[in-house]
């Protein structure tokens, strides 16, 4: 058996869609049919108005950064061997905001992200990244 991994989450039948979808470069997330909310992460029914008339849709991919860290000491891994990276926060272009990591925005991270940000989203082995538009 391998090292147990920290940044791939277990999937369930649920969430089986949103994952094979991102193992294809594609962004999901639900949009209530009554009350019309797009939400992140995925549920099985909206976070607003309670409604299980909930649907998968596909994101555009475009997210502009909320806020973000640098980290610089994880010792769970695969995230050691990733030091340092940018833990962050984006909100989607439909709505709903999403803890992430930025990924190629340069040596020096910090200096060159600011709040607002256009991203877009990326893939690293199935999981979304956002990367500078």
């Amino acid at each position: 058996m391998g090292e147990a991994r920290y940044d791939v989450p277990e999937v369930d039948a649920f969430t089986r869609t949103y994952w094979d979808a991102a193992a294809e470069g594609r962004l999901l997330i639900r949009r209530c049919g009554d009350c019309g909310r797009a939400h992140h992460y995925p549920r099985e029914f909206c976070p607003y108005c309670w409604s299980e008339a909930v649907t998968w849709e596909d994101a555009s991919g475009r997210a502009t950064l909320y806020t973000w860290s640098v980290v610089h000491r994880n010792d769970l891994p695969p995230f050691g061997a990733r030091t340092p990276y940018v833990a962050a926060m984006v909100d989607l272009a439909e709505g709903p905001r999403m803890a992430t990591e930025v990924v190629e925005a340069g040596e020096d991270e910090d200096g060159l992200l600011r709040t607002g940000m256009e991203l877009e989203v990326a893939f690293r082995d199935g999981v979304p990244v956002f990367r500078p538009a």
